[in-house]
């Protein structure tokens, strides 16, 4: 390993990698599974991580984030620690699902697919969550609301900043 790589990873991120980079040594086709582990490892694909593999298993780096960036199965960013999923179905679309994710992105100052700044939410606009009775619906984690309005959406996630922070009990 050379020097530069070896800074920049740590020991720590090295133990939790190696296992991974000795699973598909020598192995061709590996790029999604491989892709796959490491998120499942970190959370999502990390670039530190990407280059320590890319060395270890001599892989352009370029090709995995290639891959990494071409399915959306792959975050390049770590989550948030609530993930908001608002539904642009049809029945959500037609119950004003749009106004709803303008005012999210809004409040929190995120775009789609977007962490907030301060790590608490993801934002990930879906295609449908089967919810249609509910129109427009988002969840929040594994909760779902439904019969929203872009106030109440708001008020929803204001609720589970707070319950999350401790301050207060969601409504």
């Amino acid at each position: 390993m050379t020097m530069s790589t070896k800074a920049s990873v740590s020991s720590a991120l090295e133990q939790r990698l190696l296992p991974i980079a000795e699973r598909y040594r020598g192995r061709k086709g590996i790029t999604i599974p491989l892709l796959a582990d490491l998120q499942r490892e970190m959370g999502y694909i990390a670039p530190e991580a990407v280059d320590y593999i890319a060395h270890e298993l001599d892989i352009p780096a370029a090709e995995m984030f290639g891959v990494a960036t071409f399915y959306a199965m792959f975050r390049l960013q770590p989550e948030g620690k609530h993930v908001i999923r608002l539904c642009r179905g049809t029945a959500c679309h037609v119950q004003g699902s749009a106004r709803i994710g303008e005012q999210i992105q809004r409040h929190l100052s995120v775009t789609d697919g977007g962490t907030t700044s301060d790590g608490v939410f993801t934002l990930q606009f879906v295609a449908c969550l089967g919810c249609c009775s509910l129109a427009p619906v988002m969840m929040v984690d594994e909760e779902v609301f439904g019969l929203l309005t872009p106030e109440k959406a708001v008020d929803v996630l204001e609720s589970v900043r707070r319950a999350s922070s401790g301050n207060g009990a969601a409504d």
